[in-house]
């Protein structure tokens, strides 16, 4: 089965919005054509249909950016902190944190290189950190330490507290997962 059903509720919530026939959004890295009339979600990168689960991503987004996206608050919440998240926390740790850890674990520094193709800035906390404006109004912060003598080496997202407001708990897993593969 997959995603179809989420995608078709997704198509459906946004076209109660009257969301017009042409959208774009930045993801990322990458901008999205959004077709409502057609519904076809199409990064503009590389001219290729997006992936069901980021086309369900992404719908949530617009229909929320339709209604109108809450301010960023500038409170950073752990993935923990959110609500509801017991059952998603073990899938959130694989796909999201230990990635980053077995890639930039013993060497913080060297995610430096990748920041400049992203929308991301510096910042302060831990051995090195960096916000990510994933969606316009989606800021994740991203902190990681590295290995010494005491503890082995540890990274963690966080999130502004109202992200709660725009994404569910699995579109959240979703995101998070997206941006640690993209590091």
């Amino acid at each position: 089965m997959g995603y179809e059903i989420a995608l078709k509720k997704a198509w459906e919530d946004l076209a109660c919005q009257k969301a017009p026939k042409n959208l774009t959004v930045k993801f990322l890295a990458d901008e999205y054509s959004i077709d409502t009339q057609t519904q076809k979600v199409l990064s503009l990168s590389c001219n290729v249909p997006a992936k069901d689960f980021l086309a369900i991503l992404i719908l949530h987004y617009l229909e929320k950016k339709l209604k109108g996206l809450p301010i960023p608050l500038g409170e950073w919440l752990t993935f923990r902190a959110l609500s509801q998240v017991e059952g998603y926390y073990d899938a959130y740790q694989k796909r999201c944190i230990e990635p980053i850890i077995r890639k930039y674990g013993k060497n913080p520094d060297a995610i430096k290189g990748i920041l400049g193709r992203l929308p991301a800035k510096l910042s302060e906390g831990g051995d090195l950190s960096f916000v990510i404006e994933a969606f316009e109004n989606i800021p994740v912060l991203i902190k990681l330490w590295k290995a010494d003598a005491e503890f082995a080496a540890d990274a963690n997202m966080y999130f502004d507290a109202s992200i709660k407001d725009i994404f569910c708990t699995e579109d959240i897993v979703v995101l998070a997962g997206f941006i640690a593969a993209s590091l």
